[in-house]
């Protein structure tokens, strides 16, 4: 999209406005007139956020999109700009539109959520590994260490920019292993909760509850839990009636269920 000529443009080889044009865009009140002005200058410097963008191909977005996210600083660094500050709106403008596309990577996308100290860590860790690997004589494969010593982080940090690595892009569910071909997909070979973790948590927690109980109570419950008996089968062997039985459960679970959340508590 051109931007036409007018009072805010120089003319010659120089298509870039004239800081004129946004002092009287900081005089104009707000309507149509101001409006136009402002489209002009932003159209104006388009391609330079163009430009800006360019430097950030080849990371994972779409080129489109990031002229999209720099075309956005470009608006904010055209309404935030002060002429009376500085004539040169390029030195407002670069940092802008750049802050943009970084707050961009940092914030959009990322699949999984990683702090941004941890983000900040990555982007060292990940570059002064390069920049070793390509130095003359340097190491092919430099460990925490070496890293730490030349970006002047401790190894800890090292290590957590090294994890967030991977954290990036999420892998398929349905992604094979890397290098092979017709492996078991990543979702066939995820572990899943066992729910006898629960039931041995349970255990350790009413331990302390069946020493109290009195021999014949354990024993009740035991032939019940334990030996699936029917508590008519239990009345029968121990001689009680089938209601009493049911009340001597009903106790000693109660008994078990309190001592357990009163030692949890």
């Amino acid at each position: 999209m051109q931007a036409a000529s007018g009072p805010g443009r120089r003319s010659g080889k120089d298509e870039s406005p004239s800081p004129q044009g946004f002092r009287r865009l900081r005089e104009l009140p707000p309507g149509r007139e101001r409006e136009r002005l402002r489209s002009e200058l932003v159209c104006a410097w388009l391609p330079m956020a163009h430009r800006i963008a360019s430097r950030f191909r080849d990371r994972g977005e779409a080129m489109d999109d990031l002229r999209q996210v720099a075309a956005m600083g470009l608006v904010k660094a055209v309404d935030r700009y002060d002429p009376q500050r500085s004539d040169a709106f390029e030195t407002y403008a670069v940092p802008t539109v750049t802050g943009e596309l970084k707050r961009h990577f940092r914030d959009c996308t990322w699949d999984v959520h990683v702090p941004r100290r941890i983000q900040d860590l990555r982007n060292r860790v990940r570059t002064t590994r390069r920049d070793l690997v390509q130095a003359e004589g340097g190491p092919q494969s430099p460990n925490d260490a070496q890293i730490a010593a030349a970006a002047g982080l401790s190894e800890e940090d090292v290590r957590l920019g090294m994890e967030a690595l991977g954290s990036y892009s999420a892998l398929s569910l349905d992604a094979e292993p890397a290098g092979v071909e017709g492996g078991t997909p990543l979702a066939e070979r995820l572990g899943a909760c066992d729910g006898a973790l629960d039931v041995a948590v349970d255990r350790e927690a009413v331990k302390p509850g069946l020493r109290k109980l009195a021999e014949r109570e354990r024993l009740i419950l035991y032939l019940r839990f334990f030996g699936d008996m029917s508590q008519r089968s239990i009345a029968e062997r121990l001689g009680l009636s089938q209601m009493h039985v049911s009340r001597l459960l009903h106790q000693s679970c109660e008994r078990l269920r309190h001592d357990a959340l009163h030692e949890a508590a």
